[in-house]
């Protein structure tokens, strides 16, 4: 896994990168006339997926959960397949090239497993929202399905919802050690400084496995 301090930057650079390009990484920072996306309106249904429910592990089982391949949340509307985010040749967490999915970061545990999974995606960007852009609105006791490669699907209740400054990340609450299976959802949030195209702040919800 990457020192916790590469994994939050390349995170953080997710509230940056707001103009999509065909450039190197696939965006460029936006220009200094950039702008937040259209404000919020009513999510589009996204229904629950079926599937046999992933089986909540014990406190101390060791396992590797099947590959996650997507990931719905009713409650927002979202609906999206999910790419695998590694590391970078210079050791820095790789992010979506697109706005419109979002990815898990490899190095942390499999949705499912014990441990903390990480799912990224980008709020927003020129062209309109991204995958992320509702994030802020999830409530405690709403639901998250992952479907994994096997066709099964682990089902995370959300516990927590927090906006935190960059210079607050809470590293280890997002990345550190926990006895049973958590899903931790990450976009870009809180004020929009148009002088450098970035977001100042990290939206990040906490899930638990519950089956």
């Amino acid at each position: 896994m990457a020192p916790p301090s590469r994994v939050i930057a390349a995170v953080l650079l997710l509230c940056g990168l707001l103009a999509l390009s065909v450039a190197a990484c696939g965006f460029a920072i936006a220009r200094g006339d950039a702008r937040p996306a259209t404000p919020l309106g009513k999510p589009s249904f996204a229904p629950v997926p079926p599937g046999k429910r992933a089986p909540v592990p014990s406190a101390t089982a060791i396992q590797a959960a099947p590959m996650p391949v997507s990931l719905v949340i009713p409650a927002i509307g979202i609906s999206t397949s999910l790419i695998q985010l590694g590391l970078t040749a210079s050791g820095q967490l790789q992010v979506p090239a697109s706005t419109a999915v979002a990815g898990w970061y490899t190095g942390s545990p499999r949705p499912g497993a014990t441990g903390a999974a990480v799912i990224a995606g980008h709020i927003d960007s020129y062209q309109g929202p991204g995958v992320f852009f509702r994030l802020r609105l999830m409530r405690p006791g709403q639901r998250v399905y992952v479907r994994r490669a096997d066709g099964s699907v682990a089902v995370f209740q959300v516990t927590a919802v927090h906006t935190y400054l960059k210079s607050q990340f809470p590293t280890d609450g997002v990345y550190g050690a926990t006895p049973n299976s958590q899903l931790r959802l990450i976009t870009c949030g809180g004020t929009f400084d148009p002088a450098t195209g970035h977001y100042l702040s990290n939206v990040i919800v906490y899930a638990t496995l519950v089956g």
